[in-house]
């Protein structure tokens, strides 16, 4: 199996701070260690963050809510979500920061007039979040570009991303389609993971992968499993910190824990049939069991069925060789509970 593309989606978990989205960007970078083979394994391939246009985001009346839990940055919804925005130029910056650490850059962009920051660098893919599956003007725009697209289907069924296909593959068909569920976090009842499977068959040019908002990490790791090619999950450095997304992103600890597991799923998988590994070779020998004597067996007597029983290492006759014990003699005294070997008779 080849390696799963490993998103880790940062999103607006920098809550505003740049030094904090570096510092998510090297939580993602770091090594990930199978402590228990003393293995390094690849880390995270990717990094994604999301840029908004406050102009093309909500109804004016929406940004004008009041806005005072304790998750907001502002006494309005607008000014929460104007708090949260990092610029073209800071987003420039940490593509540069996280290229300088060997991961990808992934932008989520929510209305045209993102696109602006093009003009300073070329991410290496675009994010179309599941809301904007049916942004068919956006995904015009996005796909003219001809930036590979990752698109979730959260919140469509099939007609929504047959249309939203429809519309990027007049560009170009560099696409990958997350199976999502957005309901956050996500109950397990409602996640259904055999959507990736139907994807594969029904969509089978393009990369199928899922994008996860349940709590922990058994359900990415299940969907690497059933084949997905692409995992996308929220990191955060403190699942405690201020913001609405924290608290169902992975911390440092689920970011190993979520790595470490994938690419051992990835190595698990091998290859459709059924057949004996070399790995267990010597293990085989000493825990299966070879035809054994039952008594004291001596020089020259004839070996009987009622002479014999099974005792490990597995390194004489298996019992489906029984013939070619029972019936012969002895040329040596075999000791009770021995295993008989063929220098042991004729």
């Amino acid at each position: 199996m080849e390696n799963t593309y490993i998103i880790g989606e940062i999103g607006q978990n920098h809550n505003g701070s740049m030094e904090l989205a570096k510092k998510l960007i090297d939580a993602v970078a770091e090594p990930v260690e199978d402590k228990l083979f003393g293995e390094y394994l690849k880390p995270m391939d990717a990094v994604k963050f999301t840029k908004r246009d406050l102009a093309e985001e909500l109804s004016e009346s929406e940004m004008l809510r009041p806005y005072t839990g304790p998750n907001s940055f502002g006494k309005t919804y607008g000014e929460h979500r104007a708090f949260l925005e990092l610029d073209d130029e800071q987003h420039f910056e940490l593509y540069k920061y996280a290229k300088e650490k060997g991961l990808d850059f992934v932008e989520t962009l929510c209305a045209k007039g993102c696109i602006s920051m093009l003009k300073l660098f070329e991410p290496d893919r675009l994010k179309v979040a599941s809301r904007d599956l049916t942004n068919l003007p956006l995904l015009a725009a996005m796909a003219e570009t001809k930036i590979p697209v990752i698109l979730s289907t959260g919140m469509g069924g099939k007609p929504e991303l047959n249309k939203a296909l429809e519309v990027i593959t007049k560009y170009h068909s560099n696409i990958a389609i997350l199976h999502c569920l957005s309901q956050y976090p996500s109950e397990y009842k409602n996640i259904n993971l055999n959507t990736i499977p139907y994807l594969q068959s029904e969509y089978p040019d393009y990369s199928i992968g899922y994008s996860d908002h349940s709590i922990g990490i058994v359900v990415p790791v299940a969907a690497v499993a059933l084949g997905a090619e692409v995992i996308e999950k929220h990191i955060t450095l403190d699942r405690n910190m201020k913001g609405t997304d924290h608290k169902g992103s992975l911390g440092t600890e689920g970011i190993w824990r979520m790595v470490r597991d994938i690419r051992n799923i990835e190595k698990s998988m091998g290859e459709e049939g059924m057949f004996i590994s070399d790995a267990v070779k010597e293990t085989r020998v000493k825990l299966e069991r070879s035809i054994a004597s039952k008594r004291i067996i001596g020089v020259g007597e004839v070996i009987t069925e009622d002479d014999l029983h099974m005792l490990s290492p597995g390194d004489g006759f298996r019992w489906e060789e029984r013939g070619e014990v029972i019936g012969r003699k002895t040329i040596v005294e075999i000791p009770r509970d021995e295993i008989i070997y063929k220098n042991m008779i004729q």
